[in-house]
């Protein structure tokens, strides 16, 4: 049963300190449900249709969630998203995982406060099979609803860490650091070796300068047109694009 208390605690988890109260998070929408389903996140409770749980009953006949089967309406009305009248799920957040350094690429996010940039980045990474995101403590919540929805699922496959980025850059000195600046080298010259950091900067203000003094490289996307800069998220799915073009080269 769908209760006045459910209702409420569900509406809470689009509130980061609730989500932190109760260590939970929601997800939205056919696609992200399905995702999460497939992973090894927990899942506390699932509000889904009836054509949901009908399509997909094979996903439930192990699933030790509460399912409740609620009119499409009723799903609409609690989360953000007024176009979801398929499913939603509350998740609990898993342990923080153990950051263990590979012979890997690996995002470092300054400061990023829009929502839908960080998903999208998240989304991006998973496509260009990065496992690890390290973000400043002032970037946006991963739990953020808003977050979750723009991943599209990949916020189940890689890791996110929230950490003082200054200190994290020096507890890992074999790191290389390539900060995306518009004053750098042309990404599609650079030369690169592993582990490999590529940090990229608020939406508003680029990269702190405390950062900046650390960096080993600045690169750049070449510009050809006259638009003073591009949308973070765009940049870090061209600058990925470019960086694995130039390891696939290097494979051969």
């Amino acid at each position: 049963m769908l209760s006045n208390q459910k209702v409420k605690y569900i509406k809470s988890l689009q509130i980061k300190k609730y989500r932190s109260k109760h260590s939970s998070f929601l997800v939205e929408g056919a696609k992200n449900v399905l995702e999460v389903l497939r992973s090894s996140y927990k899942i506390e409770t699932l509000i889904v249709s009836e054509k949901f749980e009908e399509t997909h009953q094979s996903l439930f006949d192990y699933s030790e969630s509460e399912i409740l089967v609620q009119k499409e309406a009723k799903i609409a009305s609690l989360g953000h998203l007024k176009t979801n009248d398929s499913a939603i799920a509350v998740v609990t957040m898993p342990p923080k995982a153990e950051f263990v350094l590979e012979r890997e690429i690996i995002l470092l996010l300054d400061d990023i406060s829009d929502p839908g940039n960080l998903g999208t980045i998240i989304r991006t990474a998973d496509w260009y099979g990065i496992k690890k995101i390290v973000a400043s403590k002032e970037t946006v919540d991963v739990y953020n609803p808003k977050v979750v929805q723009a991943s599209m699922g990949s916020f189940t496959r890689v890791n996110l860490f929230y950490e003082q980025l200054s200190e994290f850059i020096k507890s890992y000195p074999e790191i290389r650091k390539m900060g995306a600046t518009l004053n750098g080298q042309s990404v599609q010259e650079v030369k690169i070796n592993m582990p490999l950091a590529i940090v990229f900067g608020n939406e508003s203000n680029g990269i702190r300068q405390e950062l900046l003094d650390v960096l080993d490289d600045h690169i750049t996307i070449p510009r050809y047109g006259q638009a003073e800069s591009l949308n973070v998220a765009m940049s870090v799915a061209i600058i990925c694009d470019n960086i694995r073009r130039i390891e696939s080269k290097l494979k051969k």
